[in-house]
């Protein structure tokens, strides 16, 4: 946003706030937070789950809380993080793991908090045509000859041992090293006996004792990455797994709602340092966003093809709108032709998506310590206190009660009763069977065939300990 605009959009604003000071108390204005900053800027990453603050902004939620907001697409997840901690950003659109791996340790040290959970679902894994012609003789058809999903690792498997008998490597890309695409992707093979390799103390590279080779690559970049040749197969959140089926270059095989249904995507992220200066302009942004998700799942999604136009320009996700649609209209196409309803595969408000359950951070630390980025056994009580220092359910059902008094929402849209954790997610659930009970961290750990468990630490090449 200009500054003119910012000036201009400052002024209509604050024309509107004298006319209202004359309005009955019910007036949404005369409700208005005293922020203590008013002129914010955001970052995000140009994906269609950026989605909630792009709506805020067009629809005027940021302005309606006395807001002058500008968002700024990042070069990458390492830069958006590091200017968050810096202050050029007042917050941004994270991975989840982010704010969990700062406040921890891992990677760059700060204590980032979310008070706002952006969306469930929204990833895929896609691989290039290449390797889908050789996973096809080992999937299971359809009578009218299209595979049935969910289709599991266990098809790829059997190439993935092609190759490393042939001594060639196996590599594919995901976008960070503590993504819920990296967990995910690891997720999915590792529930085909397909390893994902290893981290350690001495080597982040996360490839010791791999089958498939996992390395970074930024969301835009993946489907020319794939069509390159450099990797076999990647996981992304959209559009960039359509735009592979668009160019004709690659195959989505399975999506995150398969693998893990109604898992926890996106997380606004802030400093716990900017949530304590300036905590009436934390809930001001709390609200706005909560709106804007709210926005984009009513009426069965009836307003999502006017999201579709919003992220569709350059400023935002600035692919074509026909691509964009193609998943956050409630479809989903595998092959092209293939197209599939999957009327959860985004979703922003249903659920309680935007709550910050600890239990889904508690999800991402176990990951996190499965696959030897938490180098060494952790008691339950960690995880918990872990998740209670980064998730801030407090803040969130603090905004929610203020938009309930503005009429903006529901009641009834909120879990008020919670201690902060989701119920068990049950077996059915998950691709490989396996139940997840937040509350007991280690003995999902321990549940999980392949990754560390109990005391063990990955010393060289090899696990040690028990």
């Amino acid at each position: 946003m200009s500054t003119t605009t910012k000036i201009t959009r400052r002024v209509a604003l604050g024309a509107l706030m004298a006319a209202t000071a004359l309005a009955p108390a019910s007036s949404a204005f005369a409700e208005m937070l005293d922020v203590e900053k008013d002129e914010l800027t955001f970052g995000f990453i140009k994906l269609t789950d950026m989605a909630p603050l792009a709506v805020a902004y067009e629809l005027g939620y940021f302005e309606d809380e006395g807001l002058f907001v500008t968002l700024e697409p990042q070069a990458n997840w390492k830069v958006l993080l590091d200017r968050v901690i810096t202050g050029e950003l007042d917050g941004a659109h994270m991975l989840a793991g982010q704010p969990l791996a700062a406040t921890i340790g891992f990677g760059t040290k700060a204590h980032i908090v979310t008070p706002f959970s952006m969306d469930l679902n929204g990833n895929g894994i896609t691989v290039s045509n290449e390797i889908w012609e050789m996973m096809k003789p080992h999937l299971e058809m359809q009578d009218d000859g299209k595979p049935v999903h969910p289709i599991k690792a266990t098809a790829l498997k059997p190439v993935v041992d092609k190759f490393k008998a042939d001594g060639k490597p196996f590599n594919m890309g995901m976008v960070f090293p503590v993504s819920t695409h990296n967990y995910e992707l690891r997720y999915w093979l590792a529930s085909g006996d397909i390893h994902p390799g290893f981290y350690s103390d001495t080597d982040i590279s996360g490839q010791i004792r791999a089958d498939a080779l996992l390395s970074v690559t930024p969301p835009p970049q993946m489907p020319s990455t794939l069509e390159a040749g450099t990797i076999y197969g990647y996981c992304v959140g959209e559009p960039w797994n359509q735009q592979a089926v668009f160019k004709g270059i690659g195959v989505p095989v399975i999506t995150d709602y398969e693998i893990w249904k109604n898992n926890p995507e996106k997380v606004f992220g802030m400093t716990q340092e900017f949530t304590e200066e300036y905590p009436n302009t934390t809930l001001a942004v709390t609200k706005a966003l909560i709106r804007a998700a709210k926005w984009l799942d009513e009426n069965d999604n009836a307003n999502r093809m006017e999201a579709v136009e919003i992220l569709a320009r350059s400023e935002y996700v600035g692919a074509d709108a026909e691509v964009i649609a193609n998943s956050m209209t409630g479809t989903f196409e595998y092959e092209k032709g293939d197209k599939r309803d999957v009327p959860d595969f985004n979703v922003f408000y249903r659920y309680f998506a935007t709550y910050p359950y600890y239990s889904d951070a508690v999800w991402y630390l176990t990951q996190m310590r499965r696959w030897g980025q938490i180098g060494e056994y952790k008691p339950d009580g960690w995880y918990d206190e872990v998740a209670k220092s980064v998730y801030r359910p407090d803040i969130y059902l603090q905004a929610a009660e203020l938009l309930v008094e503005d009429g903006h929402v529901a009641r009834e849209d909120f879990p008020w009763d919670t201690d902060g954790y989701r119920v068990p997610t049950p077996a059915g659930d998950v691709i490989d069977g396996i139940a997840y009970d937040g509350k007991q961290p280690n003995a999902y750990i321990d549940s999980l065939p392949i990754g560390l468990k109990g005391n063990q630490v990955v010393t060289g090449s090899d696990v040690v300990g028990g």
